[in-house]
């Protein structure tokens, strides 16, 4: 008999946990009327034509076509609704609440204390941000000199990361959405790993000024190399060493510190999700941000158009009014970005999330909210934007899981939990990734990727708590520097993907 997981009692879909073939029997008794994958949708009753699929206790859409009892109910056969209205949302009106902490579970860990930094750092690293793409080269042959040369001089420094992006010129740097890209850059030069360090090479004729990174009493020599203001490449290399050299030496001073929870900030993060993502994964880091916020830490989650359709879920769960407007706000930017490039909502899931079970952007949602647990929502991010209180907090970014993290990193996490089904092996560099899988076929497969397995849920041996204090632990060991991710462990980093809305010229 085949086990399947219904999630809510008026829920008339489930999906089974393994592949089914044509004539199984099902738990509950059905009998399958065709084969259908793991992770897929089969109808719990004779639907006809028009009827709701209800899943997470929401309509996914109504049928184009009936479906009878045991049958696959594939995304072709589902309609999908309007969006729902953003105004005058509800708010607060969920009693929104976190689970009481364990006692057996830490509430300090060892981090790095930054300069005028709102939260700590987890590891020790020099960041080297660049002011066009055009610098890219040489920062990268010094990095590879820094790294080979200088870094084993200073053992209490993690690494050097050279921090290059695609802005900078060729842009419309005065156009109205510009505010996003450069706010996140000078932000992300401030993420607590870089121990309030601030080293920045531009070329000396792009758009993006340094002024526009940097603070008055910043903006100086000691801080800033122009490379246009070198005598050739090897003047260029030189210049980068030295003032490396002198943030490297600071950088070597510091000292990891007993700080409590409420000095970490921790970004949480799905993609290449499934059907699982929503059942174990996701629910399980849910239940860890609640015991992280309960114990004084903030979390921030993300990707605007995968809670879209459940933006009245998080309205019920803001702390205040203004909270709430600035969701509806958020998400109404977003709708007129999407809808300015031709496209709307439906432009989400991936093939691989359909291929995993999910049938469209409704489903997606359900699952996504699942990671940010039942805590109130005490502040609403900008993309790329620094938070101003603690507890739970959205992050308006994209999907994409490439524009997420480094948005995230400008708002100050210094440590990301990545929740995937489908699998990938994203990871940034300059912030630990911790990878959570939603299934045991996952783990299995990518054994060396994969930190932890929520895979167990789904097959009844773990609950979720269970699989969301393990995350809880792995946390608090990575944010002290005890444990690397498979990730850091191996230097699996993407390129640093800066979300800028606006045009090119």
């Amino acid at each position: 008999m085949v086990r399947i997981i219904k999630i809510k009692p008026e829920d008339n879909a489930a999906i089974p946990v393994e592949d089914v073939k044509q004539g199984e029997v099902l738990a509950g008794g059905l009998t399958a009327l065709c084969s259908i994958p793991q992770g897929h949708k089969i109808a719990l009753a004779d639907l006809k034509p028009g009827d709701k699929i209800i899943r997470y206790g929401v309509s996914l859409g109504g049928l184009k076509t009936g479906v009878k009892a045991g049958g696959l109910i594939s995304e072709q056969m589902l309609e999908l609704p309007e969006a729902s209205c953003l105004d005058r949302m509800p708010w607060g009106t969920q009693n929104s609440s976190v689970p009481p902490l364990d006692p057996s579970l830490p509430v300090f860990f060892d981090g790095y204390e930054a300069p005028g930094a709102f939260y700590a750092g987890t590891r020790n690293i020099l960041g080297i941000m660049t002011g066009v793409q055009c610098v890219t080269g040489v920062l990268n042959v010094a990095v590879r000199k820094i790294r080979e040369e200088l870094l084993p001089q200073y053992p209490n420094v993690d690494g050097v990361t050279a921090l290059n992006h695609a802005y900078g010129c060729g842009v419309a740097i005065h156009a109205r959405e510009s505010v996003i890209p450069i706010r996140t850059l000078k932000n992300i030069l401030r993420n607590p790993n870089f121990g309030g360090e601030i080293m920045a090479v531009g070329l000396g004729c792009e758009k993006l000024t340094m002024d526009m990174l940097l603070e008055p009493e910043e903006n100086n020599t000691d801080n800033v190399i122009i490379l246009q203001e070198q005598n050739g490449f090897h003047a260029m290399i030189k210049a980068v060493m030295a003032m490396a050299e002198r943030k490297l030496d600071r950088l070597n001073r510091r000292r990891r510190q007993r700080l409590p929870l409420e000095r970490l900030c921790i970004g949480f993060q799905c993609g290449g999700s499934d059907a699982f993502s929503g059942i174990t994964a996701n629910p399980s880091a849910g239940y860890a941000s609640d015991l992280l916020v309960s114990a004084g830490a903030t979390v921030l989650f993300s990707e605007v158009t995968e809670v879209r359709d459940g933006a009245y879920l998080l309205a019920a769960r803001c702390a205040d009014r203004e909270t709430a407007q600035k969701l509806a706000a958020e998400m109404n930017w977003y709708d007129r970005y999407l809808e300015a490039g031709g496209v709307d909502r439906s432009a989400n899931p991936s093939p691989g999330n359909k291929k995993g079970g999910l049938a469209n952007i409704i489903e997606k949602a359900m699952g996504s909210i699942a990671k940010s647990g039942t805590a109130p929502i005490v502040e609403v991010l900008s993309p790329g934007e620094r938070p101003s209180r603690k507890g739970l907090i959205f992050a308006a970014t994209p999907a994409s899981d490439f524009v997420c993290g480094p948005l995230q990193m400008a708002s100050g996490i210094s440590l990301q939990v990545f929740m995937t089904g489908r699998g990938t092996p994203y990871g940034l560099e300059a912030v630990p990734v911790i990878k959570v899988s939603s299934r045991t076929a996952m783990k299995d497969v990518w054994y060396d990727l994969i930190d932890i397995n929520a895979g167990s849920i789904a097959e009844g041996t773990e609950s979720i708590e269970d699989v969301g204090r393990r995350i809880y632990n792995m946390i608090v060991e990575t944010a002290s520097g005890r444990h690397k991710p498979w990730a850091e462990e191996y230097g699996i980093f993407n390129d640093l993907c800066i979300f800028d809305p606006g045009p090119l010229t």
